[in-house]
């Protein structure tokens, strides 16, 4: 028999799975309604809007998949636009990269620049100033080096620029893996996680910040807010720049174009190390909305809930919330990565995603044990409101 303190606690365990559980729940049909007025939306804006634009694309390495991924940046259906490329050093690989690529495609302007060690904490954003400064155009688009996209790409992410109140546009992403059991989870992560949550807070109060993997910026929204200078300091400067934009009186759009954002964690260590890289920084940067994201877990909920209730021989009920909340986070999968990234490998093994979010959970915990991130190899201190420190 077990004693009534005992007893006690793990009924409060019991009723705290239930809760949880319900407001996992709750997430995932606002996720899904999210989801289906996103999809509802995506042909609304046919305005034909097609300036110049300059692409800024720095890079750090020849990671694998690179050439496919800049050769889709120039086999683009656009009609005016230029690509920059910046590393630290002239020898990087990924430069070497560039060059083979933009000799491709000589009708294409293309400029390659070095920068040197970075002289801001952020050396991503630090690269991103040195192309800035050279750019030709005022209608900016930025991508990561491990994006990779369509030939309608730039003609849909600029489009919504005819308005001009509107500051900055930036794109949800479809995690791609080529191989690799936990890469795989990191992209459904990023399929899935992040797409869903990004679309729940854009509908609930429009888009307050912006996503780093793309961004398309015009060049007097970011100097209005101080320029890229302004958000050196940061960790999280996609978050920031969406942030200051749409609090100076600029509109921050989510557009309907989703890119490839391609994974090659393929290590258990590199995913999880990246990972929790991505918890951690969430956590300084929006303190508030990081600790509201426990409720948006279902599995660990679940666990807790057969746990405790089979301790209370009341097992049909945790049974229940179990499955309650695998079966909740398998549709939120499917749904989300049929109808928003169209993302088949995460649609055909959204048996897998309970798994995910159960990672998911761990991560999030796990981001208040640390305060240190790593980019690039290179190890970083983050201090109050997402700001960096190099570490020596």
């Amino acid at each position: 028999m077990l004693s009534s303190a005992v007893h006690d606690c793990l009924m409060l365990l019991v009723v705290i799975a239930t809760i949880g559980t319900t407001t996992s729940t709750i997430y995932g049909l606002m996720a899904a309604f999210a989801a289906l007025r996103f999809r509802s939306r995506c042909s609304l804006d046919t305005a034909a809007f097609s300036p110049p634009v300059s692409v800024l694309k720095p890079l750090h390495g020849a990671e694998p998949g690179l050439e496919e991924n800049l050769i889709s940046f120039f086999e683009q259906d656009y009609s005016e636009f230029e690509i920059l490329f910046c590393a630290r050093h002239s020898t990087d690989e990924g430069l070497a990269v560039a060059r083979k690529v933009s000799a491709r495609y000589p009708q294409i302007h293309t400029t390659i620049v070095t920068c040197g060690e970075p002289g801001w904490p952020n050396a991503r954003t630090y690269s991103l100033e040195k192309m800035w400064n050279l750019a030709r155009y005022e209608i900016l688009v930025t991508a990561d080096s491990d994006v990779r996209v369509g030939r309608d790409y730039l003609a849909t992410i600029v489009r919504p620029f005819h308005d001009k109140n509107v500051g900055l546009v930036t794109c949800v992403y479809r995690g791609v893996s080529p191989r690799g059991f936990w890469a795989e989870l990191e992209a459904m992560g990023m399929s899935i996680e992040m797409t869903s949550g990004v679309l729940v807070a854009e509908m609930l109060e429009g888009m307050q910040f912006a996503l780093g993997p793309t961004m398309v910026l015009h060049k007097s929204a970011i100097e209005k807010i101080g320029g890229l200078i302004a958000v050196a300091q940061y960790y999280a400067d996609d978050f920031i720049l969406g942030n200051w934009a749409a609090k100076n009186g600029y509109r921050v759009l989510l557009s309907p174009y989703v890119i490839e954002h391609h994974i090659w964690n393929l290590s258990f260590a590199r995913s999880v190390k990246h990972q929790l890289g991505w918890a951690t920084s969430t956590r300084f940067s929006r303190p508030y909305g990081h600790a509201g994201t426990v409720l948006t877990f279902g599995v660990p909920f679940g666990l807790l809930g057969l746990a405790a209730s089979a301790g209370v021989h009341r097992i049909a009920w945790g049974v229940a919330l179990l499955l309650i909340s695998v079966m909740g986070k398998a549709l939120l999968c499917w749904l989300v990565s049929t109808v928003v990234v169209s993302d088949r490998v995460s649609a055909r093994k959204a048996w897998l995603y309970p798994l995910r979010d159960l990672m998911g959970f761990l991560f999030w915990a796990a981001s208040y044990l640390r305060n240190r991130v790593s980019y690039r190899g290179e190890i970083y201190e983050l201090l109050r409101e997402g700001k960096l420190r190099k570490v020596a």
